[in-house]
């Protein structure tokens, strides 16, 4: 009987005792608040999001551009005038990608690097930023053509401070801020009614401003758009803003994206300097992004 009544009353001391080393072991759990998959793809359609690969791993991208659908049937719709471009990107650590590309439009090759400078956090921080710079090379240039060609000449550099926002568990928002230098300025040329051709170079320096979204339709499914701004162009270009809009489909290992633009190239000075088609003629293209993780 003495050792019932002990037991009684050494209970409420053992559950007082274990509340208290809880309290204390959950006060040293961190908890993170750090806001996730606000874009599945490395891209929204043309534009870089604000997802990196993760450490260690390795993308493998194919992306694909047919020509325009504008001529119908005599083309297939674009798909016998397809330009293609292959990239890896390897996530350096957590912050940090780099990548190599190359597409068979004026035969460019570019590197890149991509990192993370902040993160949006739930209740602190509100966006995440994540910072890009590209180099391309364009071997097309002709040097016979262009006898004062240089290899400087080929270069141009691309640097974009990429600003995003996950709205609600389905809408996602960026903004990206794009600073491009030609070393040759992109060129345009008009015929006027005497048949004499004019010609207009862009700015060394060119300005712009990209501007996207995803919506979460399903668990797999989202639709994507981007626009780029740009903001001193010439006047009297050829060329117009890429407008893009498509789907994502993640399935597992890799991401596919279908969409249609404007613009058939895919290096960011193309897209965004060079975008030929114009949407109120039906002159865009149907393109795909996908990518492998390993």
């Amino acid at each position: 009987m003495k050792q019932i009544t002990f037991l009684l009353f050494l209970f409420p001391l053992l559950l007082f005792s274990q509340d208290d080393l809880l309290d204390e072991l959950e006060s040293e759990v961190e908890i993170d608040h750090t806001v996730t998959a606000a874009f599945k793809g490395l891209k929204v359609v043309n534009f870089e999001s604000t997802k990196l690969a993760s450490k260690k791993d390795l993308y493998f991208v194919v992306s694909h551009r047919f020509g325009t659908v504008k001529n119908g049937f005599d083309d297939f719709f674009g798909l016998d005038n397809a330009v293609t471009q292959l990239k890896f990107i390897y996530g350096v650590n957590d912050w940090l990608n780099i990548g190599a590309a190359r597409s068979s439009l004026l035969k460019k090759y570019g590197l890149h690097a991509k990192y993370r400078v902040l993160g949006q956090v739930d209740g602190g921080f509100p966006f995440n930023i994540v910072g890009y710079n590209l180099v391309t090379v364009n071997t097309a240039l002709d040097k016979d053509l262009l006898p004062k060609l240089e290899f400087s000449d080929r270069l141009t550099y691309t640097s974009q401070v990429i600003i995003s926002r996950k709205v609600s568990e389905k809408l996602s928002l960026l903004a990206a801020p794009t600073f491009i230098h030609e070393n040759l300025a992109t060129r345009s040329t008009q015929t006027g009614l005497s048949e004499v051709v004019s010609i207009f170079d862009e700015e060394n320096n060119q300005f712009a401003v990209g501007l996207g979204g995803r919506y979460k339709l399903t668990t797999r499914w989202s639709i994507n758009a981007d626009y780029g701004i740009h903001l001193n162009r010439n006047s009297n270009s050829n060329f117009r803003n890429p407008l893009s809009i498509g789907f994502d489909l993640e399935t597992g290992g890799h991401v596919f994206q279908m969409h249609f633009t404007n613009a058939q190239a895919m290096f960011e000075e193309g897209y965004i300097i060079q975008g030929q088609g114009d949407w109120g003629d039906g002159d865009f293209f149907f393109g795909f992004n996908l990518s492998r993780v390993f």
